[in-house]
């Protein structure tokens, strides 16, 4: 409600001015502090030399009877009045159209009493009071919900959000720590493995649970199978197996064979020259190792075995690949060598 000034004016015939004492109160409306005082006689009675009275009030001078309520024009000679917007109302008629009706009980919060106000909403003191358990929240922290005010210790268990580390309220002030739709309270943010508290650190997500980078990396990095140490970059896979690029060697010299030629032998890898040396058969003809690496084709007879350049006749050095051949002795021949030969 506005300012206002609220008075008590009475009228004598005597002829004589008498003191005014004032007293005044406060009380609270949505426009802030209103003054009330009240004077418990007039600034100043008179009666002239015609017997006709006239009393001072707003600091005017008035008939008796012109001193009257703007809205009903009563008479307030002798009345308690209000000013409003520099306009006389009886108490009536001021609290009929500008007093503000209480949330609570639904009566009209008159000149006499407290009004509280929040969000455009009013409340005798009396009234003011919390949805759930009723206690006062007069000069209490409180908080809104639905229309309707709560104490702080019901607010924060009906409403307030909750910490998804240890699922206690955030109370004011508290410093939460937010990642998507999670919230934590700072000391409740901590990698779930070694719960250290992870604060501006970064950190990993997964399945619902948070981890430091150290932690996640020792549980879940994907490690080496040769020297069992976590691939940071420039990883190797064999056989659905992660290996450094330098772990990747071959099993009997060492080299490494990221990006060469290999083969394997007992789940173990080999380049090509020693796995030749160590597991191939070897040429009948040239007696060099016949590794089939890069798609190298080979022709078997009996237990002997020949590259496919090294299967010639002995005597004409003609390819026998795809043709007849006749066995004498360790040699191979063709047919026409052989005729000749056994002429």
């Amino acid at each position: 409600m506005a300012d206002v000034d609220v008075q008590v004016q009475y009228t004598t015939t005597e002829r004589k001015t008498r003191k005014v004492k004032k007293t005044s109160k406060r009380r609270e409306s949505k426009d802030g502090d209103v003054t009330v005082t009240e004077v418990e006689q007039t600034n100043t009675t008179t009666s002239n030399d015609d017997g006709g009275e006239y009393t001072k009030a707003m600091n005017k001078d008035w008939h008796s009877g012109h001193f009257c309520c703007w809205q009903c024009d009563e008479s307030l000679t002798g009345q308690r009045y209000v000013l409003r917007d520099e306009h006389p109302y009886c108490i009536k008629c001021y609290e009929s159209v500008f007093a503000n009706g209480c949330e609570e009980c639904n009566k009209t919060i008159g000149i006499d009493s407290k009004d509280l106000s929040y969000k455009d909403k009013h409340w005798h003191e009396a009234c003011f009071l919390c949805a759930k358990c009723r206690v006062s929240l007069v000069d209490k922290q409180f908080g809104s919900k639905l229309d309707k005010i709560y104490c702080g210790n019901c607010y924060d268990a009906q409403f307030a959000s909750r910490c998804d580390g240890c699922g206690e309220v955030f109370r004011a002030g508290t410093k939460k720590m937010e990642y998507k739709t999670r919230q934590w309270h700072e000391k409740c943010f901590c990698c779930v493995v070694c719960k250290n508290p992870i604060g501006t650190k970064s950190f990993i997500p997964r399945e619902q649970e948070i981890y430091c980078a150290g932690c996640y990396e020792d549980k879940f990095a994907t490690r080496c199978v040769k020297c069992n140490k976590i691939i940071t970059q420039g990883g190797v896979t064999y056989k659905n197996e992660p290996w450094h690029r330098e772990c990747f060697t071959c099993t009997n010299c060492n080299t490494s064979l990221a990006g060469q030629r290999f083969t394997s032998r007992d789940e173990k890898p080999y380049c090509a020259e020693c796995f030749g040396e160590l597991f191939a058969k070897r040429c009948t003809s040239c007696s060099k190792p016949i590794t089939g690496i890069g798609g190298t084709r080979f022709i078997s007879f009996e237990d002997r075995h020949w590259h496919n350049d090294c299967f010639i006749c002995a005597q004409c050095k003609t390819s026998l690949v795809g043709k007849g051949f006749i066995t004498d002795g360790q040699d191979i021949i063709c047919p026409e060598c052989a005729k000749q030969k056994l002429m």
